[in-house]
């Protein structure tokens, strides 16, 4: 096996690792990993458009559409027209979606050692810095 394949599947068992622990974590919220994909897209105030969500999200436009159909409902986003094109629709989170993004990221940073095992902080640190900087030449 060479390392690019190596890579790849390291990876990627990886993210399904974090994903079901941090499901676990978040399900106490009753949030899911993709609502808070989401959420932490739309924190920063700006407003994103479907796409950008369905790729942060990493769900199918429909479903998509539905994850946005529920937040709506439990008013943790809103949409709104796009003033420059009239055909988009531009997501933004609420108050109550800034608030429950705070909760979860509290708890994540409480829950950290059920997410992450005993990876040091340094570790993440480093692997922060290298995946985004690997991310950011695939894009």
């Amino acid at each position: 096996m060479g390392r690019s394949e190596e890579l790849a599947l390291l990876l990627g068992e990886a993210e399904r690792r974090v994903k079901r622990r941090l499901a676990q974590v978040l399900a106490d919220h009753d949030c899911t990993v993709e609502r808070w994909r989401t959420l932490a897209l739309l924190d920063g105030g700006e407003s994103h458009r479907m796409s950008e969500l369905a790729e942060v999200a990493q769900l199918p436009p429909a479903s998509l559409t539905r994850l946005i159909d529920g937040m709506v409902a439990d008013n943790l986003v809103y949409r709104k027209a796009d003033s420059g094109d009239r055909r988009g629709v531009l997501v933004h989170v609420a108050p109550r979606g800034s608030a429950l993004y705070r909760r979860l990221s509290e708890r994540i940073a409480a829950e950290n050692g059920a997410i992450f095992g005993d990876v040091s902080g340094d570790e993440v640190a480093h692997l922060v810095e290298s995946l985004a900087g690997f991310v950011a030449r695939l894009r």
